[in-house]
């Protein structure tokens, strides 16, 4: 199953990349939302390597992955991978300088079922997949406005 979502912000593209990819900020914003997140990489950098354990809930169970960043391109763009039991996944996303001023980002999902009980994850996510479209283009609107307005906070 695949999904994705692009937005354009109103800030340079070294910027954008910076905020995408501070991964301790990120890692508390999932912690505020129930998840439970660890980084488990001994990395002392960004860099393709670095990694998490993560756990939160969805469709009523407990969901346990673990998160590669599998590729890091400043400022460009970035991969992640994702394991867990029985489902697979790859993020990835992409930034492209409009202007000087405004960049595109473009966020693609892949998740791959490893078994039955993923299959069937995956084919219940394929039947709300409306409704999950619908939550990832409105956070990632939200996520390009608070860029946006720290950017002009620092401009």
């Amino acid at each position: 199953m695949e999904f994705g979502t692009r937005e354009d912000i109103e800030a340079p593209i070294a910027f954008v990349f910076e905020q995408m990819t501070d991964f301790k900020a990120i890692e508390r914003a999932a912690m505020r939302r129930g998840a439970e997140v660890q980084r488990v990489d001994k990395m002392s950098g960004k860099g393709v390597g670095m990694m998490w354990d993560a756990a939160f809930e969805l469709r009523g169970k407990t969901r346990e992955i673990e998160l590669e960043l599998t590729e890091y391109d400043p400022p460009n763009g970035l991969v992640m991978a994702s394991r867990s039991s029985g489902l697979g996944g790859r993020m990835v996303v992409d930034l492209v300088a409009l202007s000087k001023t405004r960049t595109r980002v473009t966020m693609n999902v892949e998740l791959e079922p490893k078994n039955l009980t993923a299959k069937l994850l995956v084919q219940s996510l394929k039947l709300a997949r409306k409704s999950i479209m619908s939550r990832l283009n409105e956070r990632m609107i939200a996520y390009s406005n608070e860029i946006e307005r720290r950017y002009k906070q620092t401009a």
